[in-house]
């Protein structure tokens, strides 16, 4: 019942933008910045206060997403995720807060999303992991249940600590967005970033999180799923072995487990997905925010 209460109350999400567009809006100093203000983006929302804040939280693209103060609770800060299918077109971010004092405060933050056109790759893959036997079907709905689920739950505390780090060394691969075909079949658009690895490559934790799921799914393989808090959670498939359980909190550079091409691949290789209260974002966009 309480996750309930918190998921309808704190459905947020986190644009992102080269830019930095910054308003003045007594009390309230509202600014961006991001790779772009794009399908798939994360945004780095600022709001600095004149007086401390006891809460803070940001509602738009029909969602609500977490802020987090400094020690002064002055100056908040929150993740807003673009998802994969937003339309281009202004949106308002809408703030609320309250003081110390219980009064309440707001604020709008405009943010202009522009289309952008992802690539499409034609893959071939084990005919069973496209139209899979009916054998199948009801293991796959149940994982697809468990996972929704999960994604569903937004811890309101913050558990992650920038910068969020490459998983493995290797290089991305396979790029977020992409319109899939697999086996002359258009499928659902690639929902995560694909990393080049060799079988057994360490796959370590990009920050701190708590281990959600750590079980082998029919389409993803060996999977372990990270709560980051405040809504943003990483997702790990085909792993070839598993060096965490469910329950464990673990830190920024921790063994989630080794690289492997269990479930739906073409070969062995790491699939980092993220979610950012609900909104499917890319790995490599949330990782460009704390490079500099």
């Amino acid at each position: 019942m309480i996750g309930r209460i918190l998921l309808g109350f704190f459905m947020w999400t986190f644009p992102v933008s080269i830019q930095d567009n910054t308003e003045n809006l007594e009390p309230l100093k509202i600014s961006h910045r991001a790779r772009s203000l794009q399908p798939g983006e994360v945004v780095m929302i600022e709001v600095q206060s004149t007086e401390p804040l006891k809460n803070l939280l940001g509602r738009i693209f029909e969602r609500v997403f977490f802020f987090y103060p400094d020690t002064e609770q002055k100056v908040w800060r929150g993740l807003v995720g673009i998802d994969l299918q937003t339309p281009p077109e202004n949106y308002s971010l809408q703030l609320e807060g309250i003081t110390l004092d219980e009064a309440p405060i707001r604020a709008n933050h405009n943010l202009k999303i522009v289309s952008k056109t992802f690539p499409t790759r034609r893959l071939t893959v084990d005919e069973r992991f496209v139209n899979p036997p009916h054998t199948e079907l009801e293991r796959i709905q149940k994982e697809s249940k468990i996972i929704r689920g999960i994604f569903a739950q937004l811890t309101p505390q913050r558990l992650w600590e920038g910068p969020f780090n490459s998983p493995v060394p290797g290089a991305p691969t396979s790029g977020f967005g992409k319109r899939s075909i697999l086996n002359g079949q258009p499928r659902s658009p690639h929902g995560g970033t694909d990393f080049s690895a060799g079988t057994g490559t360490p796959v370590r934790s990009p920050s701190r999180g708590k281990v959600v799921l750590a079980s082998n799914l029919y389409y993803s393989g060996n999977t372990v799923i990270l709560d980051h808090g405040q809504g943003l959670y990483s997702y790990f498939a085909h792993l070839s072995s598993f060096a965490v359980e469910e329950g464990t909190l673990v830190s920024a550079g921790d063994l989630l487990g080794n690289v492997g091409a269990t479930g739906r691949v073409t070969g062995p290789h790491l699939h980092w997905s993220v979610r950012l209260c609900r909104t499917r974002v890319d790995p490599l966009s949330l990782m460009s925010l704390f490079s500099e």
